[in-house]
Formats: C-alpha cells, sequence, structure tokens
C-alpha cells in the first residue's frame, strides 16, 4: 500500500505470544489498508492502518474439526479390525500435532484385565518404550499411565506432570515437551467391558478448556464407532466364516454317512436276495453271518450317530454308579484281543486295581474304550497296542498306547473336531464317521474328565483320557446306588466284528 498498491490481507498470522503463563498459540488477521494524502508526491498514500483481529479461537475449531471428519472417514473405510481401527485413528491424530502432541492408544482383553498398546502418535520406537509399555496388567496397573481406573470406572482422568516419560515426549514446534495429558475410556454403553483407554498429550501452548476437552471427547468417540463398527464386522466374518465351516462339516458328514450305510446295506442285500429266490426263502450258513455281523454294524454307526445328536441338543443323560474301573477296563480290553493278535501285533494290558470306586456311567465308559481301542488298531500296522490303567493323585488316567502311524503335529488341535479325519493318514480302512474321538471327548467331559494325547509321526499316538475319583464334580441327581445293567453283548461286539472286517482274511467291505 505505501507504493499505492491496493489494500492486502494476512488470513492467518501464527504468533507466539507470553501474554499467559506459558508460550500460547496465536492466530491473527491482518489487514493493510492505503490511507490517501494528496500532499504525498508520487504515490499520494500517506500511510497505512494495519487492522488486527484475533481468529485463535477460529482456527482452533476449523482444524479441530477438519480432523474429526478425518477419524469418522478413515475410520469407516480402513478400520476392519480394533487394531485397525486405533491404527488410522493414530494416522489422522498424528496430522495435527498442534492439538494432539502424542497419542497412546491400549485396548482391553475380552476379559478386561489385560491392556496391549496397539497404536501411538509423535514417539520413535525407543522412545515410545520409555514413555508407556507394551502391554498393562490392569490386576496391578502399575504402570505410569491410570489404564486401570479409567477403563473399569468410565471416566476421563488428568495426568499432571510427565516426569515418568523423561525426555521421550516429542516436543511441540516450538520445541517444547507437553506437560499434561489426559486419559479417555474407549467404550460403548452397549458392552459391559470397555475396548481400552486413548491417552492424548495436551498442547503446551493452550489451556485446556472446555472447547479443547470436548474435542478429545469427540476424537475418542471416533475411535470408539471405528472400534464398534469393525468388531461387528469382525464378529460378521466369524460368524460366516463358522457357518461355511459348520456346512462343509456336515457335507463331508452326510458323505461318509452315506457310504457308512451304504456298504453293510449292499453286503446284505446280497445274500437276502439269494435268500428270496430260493424255493424256500431263508437265510443260512455264512449269508447269515453275513447279514448279521453288518447289522452290528448298522447298529453301532447309528448310536454313535444318537449319541453324538443327545450331546448337541444337551439332551445326554449319564448315570453315574460306583464301578471297579479297573476290572471294567480289563474286560472291556479283552474283548479286542483276538483282532489285535490277529493283526500280528502285541497287546499288553496293565490295570492296577484301584483302591476305591470310580463313579462313571457303565455304557459311556465301554464307548470310550472301544473308540480308543477301535482307532489305535485301524491305524497300527506293527508293533503294539498297550492299555494301562493307573491312579494320579485324585484322578484315574486311562491310556492307550500304539507304534501307529502317527499323527502330525499340525492336525493335533483339530482331533476332536466333529466329522474331522487327517487326510492321507495310512490306515486300515477309509471308512467312518469321524466322530469317534469327538464322541470320546464329549463322552469324558461329562464325568468332569479330560482327554491328552501325544503323538509323533512314524512313532506313534498315546490317547489318555482322564477321569476324577469321587462325585463332587457330578450331578448329585444324576448319581446312581449302585451300577447299572451290563449293556447288550452286540453293542460291544458290533466294534470286535467291525476290527476283524479290517484284517487281511476279514470280509471285503
Amino acid at each position: 500500500p505505501f507504493r499505492g498498491g491496493p489494500a492486502s490481507v494476512s488470513d492467518d498470522l501464527l504468533l507466539p505470544l507470553r501474554r499467559k503463563s506459558f508460550i500460547e498459540e496465536t492466530h491473527f488477521q491482518v489487514a493493510y489498508s492505503p490511507v490517501p494524502d494528496d500532499t504525498v508526491p508520487g504515490t499520494g498514500i500517506g500511510g497505512v492502518l494495519a487492522t488486527v483481529t484475533e481468529t485463535t479461537e477460529q482456527k482452533y475449531a476449523e482444524r479441530q474439526l477438519r480432523t474429526l471428519r478425518e477419524l469418522g472417514a478413515r475410520g469407516a473405510a480402513e478400520a476392519r479390525t480394533a487394531e485397525a481401527a486405533c491404527a488410522a485413528a493414530a494416522a489422522t491424530l498424528a496430522d495435527d500435532p498442534w492439538d494432539v502432541p502424542f497419542a497412546l492408544f491400549y485396548l482391553l482383553d475380552d476379559a478386561g484385565v489385560r491392556a496391549r498398546r496397539v497404536a501411538s502418535v509423535g514417539f520413535d520406537d525407543a522412545s515410545l518404550a520409555r514413555a508407556a509399555p507394551a502391554e498393562a496388567d490392569l490386576a496391578v496397573d502399575a504402570g505410569p499411565w491410570p489404564l486401570r481406573e479409567v477403563a473399569a470406572d468410565r471416566r476421563i482422568a488428568l495426568v499432571s506432570g510427565l516426569a515418568h516419560c523423561g525426555d521421550a515426549l516429542p516436543h511441540s514446534p516450538w520445541a517444547e515437551p507437553p506437560r499434561e495429558a489426559i486419559a479417555l475410556p474407549l467404550a460403548s454403553p452397549d458392552q459391559p467391558i470397555a475396548y481400552g483407554v486413548l491417552i492424548c498429550g495436551i498442547s503446551p501452548h493452550r489451556v485446556l478448556d472446555a472447547g479443547y476437552r470436548t474435542f478429545l471427547e469427540l476424537a475418542a468417540a471416533r475411535v470408539v464407532t471405528a472400534i464398534r463398527n469393525a468388531r461387528a464386522l469382525e464378529q460378521e466374518r466369524k460368524r460366516a466364516e463358522a457357518l461355511a465351516e459348520i456346512d462343509r462339516a456336515k457335507t463331508a458328514f452326510f458323505s461318509n454317512v452315506s457310504h457308512e450305510f451304504r456298504t453293510p446295506l449292499t453286503l446284505m442285500l446280497g445274500p437276502t436276495e439269494d435268500a428270496l429266490a430260493l424255493a424256500e426263502p431263508a437265510l443260512r450258513g455264512a449269508d447269515l453271518e453275513t447279514v448279521y455281523r453288518n447289522e452290528l454294524r448298522l447298529l453301532k454307526l447309528v448310536n454313535a450317530l444318537l449319541d453324538f445328536s443327545r450331546i448337541e441338543a444337551g439332551r445326554m443323560r449319564a448315570s453315574y454308579a460306583p464301578t471297579d474301573i479297573a476290572a471294567r477296563t480289563a474286560e472291556l480290553a479283552s474283548v479286542f484281543r483276538s483282532a489285535v493278535e490277529r493283526a500280528g501285533l502285541h497287546y499288553r494290558v496293565d490295570c492296577e486295581p484301584i483302591d476305591e470306586p470310580v463313579h462313571l456311567d457303565g455304557d459311556m465308559w465301554e464307548k470310550i474304550v472301544l473308540n480308543l481301542l477301535s482307532n489305535a488298531l485301524k491305524f497300527t500296522f506293527t508293533g503294539a497296542i498297550d492299555v494301562r490303567l493307573v491312579r494320579r493323585g485324585d484322578e484315574v488316567a486311562l491310556t492307550v498306547k500304539d507304534t501307529g502311524v502317527g499323527i502330525p503335529a499340525g492336525e493335533l488341535p483339530r482331533l476332536f473336531e466333529r466329522f474331522h479325519r487327517v487326510a492321507g493318514a495310512r490306515a486300515r480302512t477309509y471308512e467312518g464317521s469321524g466322530i469317534g474321538l469327538a464322541l470320546v471327548n464329549d463322552l469324558i467331559r461329562l464325568h468332569g474328565g479330560r482327554v491328552e494325547v501325544t503323538s509323533e509321526v512314524g512313532v506313534g499316538t498315546a490317547f489318555t483320557v482322564v477321569v476324577p475319583t469321587g462325585h463332587r464334580h457330578l450331578d448329585p441327581e444324576r448319581i446312581a446306588a449302585a451300577p447299572a445293567a451290563r449293556p447288550s453283548r452286540g453293542a460291544t461286539e458290533a466294534f470286535v466284528q467291525e476290527a476283524l472286517r479290517w484284517m487281511p482274511d476279514g470280509d471285503a467291505p
């Protein structure tokens, strides 16, 4: 304007002012207008009027609204998991160092007892390790940040004095470290446990007034929304995966069961049709034995399916009675001796006497033992099968150990899944519904016990079922005074006949 030009405006003049007890971030708009003076030769401008208007609060609001919009946009676009939601929020806050000099994002586990740092703003790796622990046990909460009280009480906490961070804190654009921080709960009203905690540094050049505090609360709310949406997506994805897995299992199950039913029915139809073609229809001799063996096989399959469906529906009812577990187990193991020895394997049964009765459901225990023995014989071609029953303090452990093909380590976690079978494993037969071991696991859990398994490919496998002694762990209404009557011979014989069919001189499938 002094040279005769038009009026000019400086829209945002950023100035550090010490008009309070600290260097304050301030913003001004300055307009320069020429003052005409005809007596001034040349330009005719006698001076310039500078009009100064403070726009500090306006600039704060514009910047914060921009940050909040970006938080919402990034959270919706990038958050597929809670961790990703926090990372996206951290990337947004990193673009606003004037309002958020630093930030720490902690997520809680499902139980709400441990906090894990998942994202940060303003730190390098070395300073981050000094300023904030990677994990925190909220039962102790001895760390520098009030994670436990903020998460548990869902209240905002102001952290004054950050001396514990030393020189790890980032400095402002005017080379001053933050003096305060605020810890905000990341919590949704519809969730009983908070998602986590957001810790934000307070700018050393601003007062934490109502507007500044509201901005930080709204930023935390944006993060909560992103986490909630991500969790909903994650749950929906898991639900879809679970449904897909159920569908795959159902398809495999029906395929397996269809084959299982078809094979014995085919073996029964041949002799039956031949008998019907005779002048005096009758089944006798080898044909009658074939039909009987396959009837037992069908009975075994149907019983297993019924047990499985009852357990799934929660309708499996046990009757626990005091049982001489050693004598009963030795008796059940003895029925497999002929099949094991015909396979050319050594068979050792060692059931040491137990000095007190163990409460068992006899029918369930029979299925547990016979399924384990059948499984061992199915996958063992040389060596031995050992059956051992011992006492372990307040528990009794039955171990069925074989020298069979073994189970790959990657398959062990899925071993007791219903309908799951180890693909490509060498076996005496590839038939089966895939519910034998799952049934063992379910039945032993009904006894308050568990199944343990160790295996090495090419060396063998050992299954151990552990059942507690006494009856305090059982439903009192399901305890019987005396053992129930022994199941019919057909249930046990079905396992043995099936095993004998696997032998080289057994019936063809």
